[in-house]
C-alpha cells in the first residue's frame, strides 16, 4: 500500500484522490523527484506526434532516463516504465533502438529492482487524454480483435488497465535486478 501517489505531467490529471499529489511540469529533464520508494513512468510519444526523431528521442529517452536519474538519487528502489514491443538498442528500427537504448540507461541506475513493460497495440480512450487519435491503430485494433484466437498472444490487443495492473504487480512484488513483461504476460484474459 502507497502512502501518497506523485504524478509528475504536463496537465493536471482528471482524477482525484486524497493519496494524489500532482506536479506540474513541461521540463521533464530537470524536475526534483520527491523522495519515493516506487516509480512508475509511462512516458512516451510517436515520431508522427514528436514532429522529429530527435523530438522523439527527447520525450522517450532523455525524458524517461532524466526522471529515473532523478527518482533514483531520491531514494527510489523499484522503477517500473512502459516501453515498447521489440525494444532493442542494436534495432535498425529508430523507434526500437531509442526504447531499447532507454532500457539499457536506466537498468544502469542502480535500481534493486527494474521491470520493463513491453505491449502489443494499447487500446484505450486517447482522445480523453487530449491524445491524437490514430487511423491506422483503430483499424490494426478491429483487425485484432476479429482474429484474436490466431494471433500469438504478445501480439494481441492489450488494455492500458492491464499493462498498468502488472506493471505495479511486478514492481511491488521486487524481483532483484532487470525484468520485462511481454505483452502476453499481461493479458487478463
Amino acid at each position: 500500500m502507497y502512502s501518497a501517489v506523485h504524478c509528475v505531467g504536463r496537465r493536471k490529471p482528471e482524477v482525484v484522490h486524497p493519496k494524489l499529489v500532482t506536479h506540474l511540469s513541461s521540463d521533464f529533464a530537470t524536475f526534483l523527484v520527491p523522495a519515493v520508494d516506487d516509480v512508475f513512468i509511462a512516458l512516451g510519444t510517436t515520431i508522427k506526434v514528436a514532429g522529429s526523431q530527435q523530438a522523439f528521442r527527447a520525450i522517450d529517452f532523455d525524458a524517461v532516463v532524466a526522471l529515473a536519474t532523478s527518482a533514483r538519487a531520491a531514494g527510489a528502489k523499484r522503477i517500473g516504465i512502459v516501453s515498447a514491443m521489440g525494444a532493442d538498442a542494436k534495432s535498425a528500427v529508430f523507434y526500437n533502438r531509442v526504447k531499447g537504448e532507454m532500457e539499457d540507461a536506466v537498468s544502469q541506475l542502480g535500481y534493486d529492482s527494474t521491470v520493463f513493460a513491453r505491449p502489443s497495440v494499447l487500446a484505450g480512450d486517447r482522445e480523453a487524454l487530449d491524445q491524437p487519435s490514430r487511423r491506422g491503430e483503430k483499424l490494426a485494433l478491429v483487425a485484432m480483435a476479429l482474429f484474436k484466437p490466431l494471433v500469438p498472444a504478445n501480439y494481441r490487443v492489450i488494455a492500458a488497465a492491464d499493462v498498468a495492473a502488472a506493471l505495479v504487480n511486478a514492481v511491488k512484488a521486487g524481483k532483484p535486478g532487470r525484468q520485462v513483461l511481454l505483452s502476453g504476460e499481461m493479458q487478463s484474459n
